[in-house]
Formats: structure tokens, C-alpha cells, sequence
């Protein structure tokens, strides 16, 4: 089976019907410009999702279509995406915006930021579209991100390899190039969770890629070793990944105190249910939120987010 239709199969698989209509409603509130929603996260592999932050990607035509002239529509534009707060049916989520030409450039190896491609290289679904246009959009653009995040792991990760290490090691780059509150293992996790859709990936993923592989049992075994050289170079371009993501992860704090309302207490949230703290917002940082998500820096430096 072709990567493009083992995505397809999995964006198409059902959700939680209050997902749905969360998704309809997220869409709802753009009606000029919303193509599609997906969702996404650790939310998909819950039962319960009371209590949870749901995630959502929200796909539009364009900026200008969504929010019109103002900031709101510079500042997608300028630094993608915007995330907004939502809440419906008594579900809690947040919801981030991009038009469809920034998700399938963000989805694939054009950009070296690996927020886009490191989360839809796993699973995903897609539960609102416009049109089949909309749809067939999607997929093609989610079918971008796991060949775009093994493309650039390889230089990273052995000739010879267990599948499960190949993906676990792939993510565990990515979140390295992030300022991301995760516990340690967390990529490891990712991947437990749901072997067997990896290792069912794994072949047309790499294919799409442009890299020979062969699959021996449980293992992957690359045609070609790298050099010395190549190596080197993948190491260099990992190292400029890390200082621009989380520069870029600074600037979207920032643009997100303008954005998000509650963002800080967002933060907040996020690095206490991922790295195991016990973050309490003074009201100081509700005052100056932006000198307050940057005072939170240093409990992901302690957690070992930050490398």
C-alpha cells in the first residue's frame, strides 16, 4: 500500500462524535475561509477526554479570508500559526490556523522547522472538510511529513537499525529542536504506543523519501551508508535546527500573549502535565505575560526539555 492511501485510511478512521462537533464549530468560526480540520495529539489515544486540551489544526484559504486586514492576519502570516483557545460540549482545546499553502510547506522537507512535520508524522485525523478538494488536500499534505521527518533524521540514525528506534530516535530530534516540556522517553512513547502502525509506515514512508531501504524482520537496513562527511553535515543542520526552533518557539510565546487569551496559563499547564511540575502563575505573570512565559524558561531548562 502507497503511503498516500495508508494516510488517507488513517485520517478517514472515526472519532469521539463531540471531536466532530467541536471540529465543525472550530470550523464555524470561520466560515469564509475554513477548507479543513484535523486533530491531532495525545488526545487521540484517550478514552476520556474530559479534562484533556484537545489539538487541532484549522486549514483555511487564506489569512485575509479568515481574519480579515487586522493583526490577526499579519501575524499568521508573519510568524504561522495563530492558536486560539475553544471550548464546546464541555471539551477544552486549543485550535492553531494555517492557510493550506503554509501547512503543505510546513508539512515537508521545504522548511527546516520540524513543528509541522514532526506531529503529522504521526497519527492524525482529519474529521471536517469543506469539499473533497479539501480533503484530498490534506492528505496529500500530511502525506509529506514522514518522509520529510526520516529524510532528515537519517543522517542521524544508524545503517543498520531497529524500526521502533529509527522513529523513536527521529522524534526524539525533533523534539530536541524545540523548546518542548516533555518527559524524558517521551518520543520512545510515542512510538510504544502504536508499533505496528510504524512499522507499517516505515517502508512507503522511506520510499517517499527517496531512500533505499530494506525491512529485515523488525529491523531496517539502509542500501547505502552514510560518510563521514554526510554525517557531519546532518549533525551541523540538526545543531541550526535547534537554535532556530527554539528562537522561533520565543517569538510565537511572545506573538501568542497577543493572540491566545490564558496563554500563559497555558504554558503553565503544558510543562506540568509533561515534565511532572507543579507550576503555579503568579499574578505578576498575568500582568506581563510576555516577561512571564519567559520567566517559565528555566523549569524546561531543570526538566531537560531544553538541549
Amino acid at each position: 500500500m502507497t503511503l498516500e492511501a495508508l494516510v488517507a485510511a488513517e485520517l478517514a478512521e472515526p472519532v469521539d462524535p463531540r471531536v466532530a462537533a467541536m471540529a465543525g464549530a472550530i470550523a464555524a468560526r470561520h466560515p469564509a475561509a475554513a477548507r479543513a480540520v484535523l486533530f491531532y495529539g495525545s488526545c487521540l489515544r484517550e478514552a476520556n477526554l474530559d479534562g484533556l486540551m484537545l489539538d487541532f489544526y484549522l486549514i483555511v484559504s487564506d489569512y485575509a479570508d479568515a481574519f480579515g486586514k487586522g493583526w490577526f492576519a499579519f501575524a499568521n502570516r508573519l510568524l504561522p500559526p495563530n492558536v486560539f483557545p475553544f471550548e464546546h460540549d464541555g471539551l477544552v482545546a486549543k485550535y492553531a490556523v494555517l492557510s493550506e499553502a503554509d501547512f503543505a510547506r510546513l508539512a515537508s522537507s521545504a522548511t527546516r522547522n520540524v513543528s509541522v512535520w514532526a506531529r503529522f508524522a504521526q497519527p492524525s485525523r482529519l474529521v471536517w472538510t469543506a469539499d473533497a478538494a479539501a480533503r484530498e488536500a490534506g492528505i496529500a499534505a500530511v502525506s509529506l511529513a514522514a518522509p520529510a521527518l526520516l529524510a532528515a533524521a537519517r543522517p542521524m540514525i544508524a545503517d543498520r537499525i531497529a524500526i521502533d528506534r529509527l522513529w523513536g530516535e527521529a522524534f526524539a530530534l525533533t523534539y530536541g529542536a524545540e523548546l518542548r516540556a516533555e518527559r524524558k522517553g517521551r518520543a520512545g512513547s510515542v512510538v510504544d504506543a502504536d508499533p505496528d502502525r510504524y512499522r507499517r509506515f516505515t517502508a512507503p514512508a522511506l520510499a517517499a523519501a527517496g531512500i533505499d531501504a530494506a525491512v529485515e524482520g523488525s529491523e531496517i537496513v539502509f542500501a547505502r551508508p552514510l560518510t563521514a562527511a554526510e554525517r557531519r553535515a546532518g549533525k551541523k543542520l540538526w545543531a541550526r535546527r535547534r537554535r532556530e526552533g527554539k528562537a522561533l518557539t520565543l517569538a510565537r510565546l511572545a506573538k501568542a500573549t497577543t493572540t491566545y487569551a490564558g496563554g500563559i496559563d497555558y504554558l503553565a499547564w503544558k510543562i506540568n502535565r509533561h515534565a511532572g511540575a507543579a507550576i503555579e502563575i503568579k499574578p505578576w505573570q498575568r500582568r506581563w505575560p510576555i516577561l512571564g512565559a519567559i520567566a517559565l524558561l528555566p523549569r524546561l531548562l531543570a526538566k531537560g526539555a531544553v538541549k
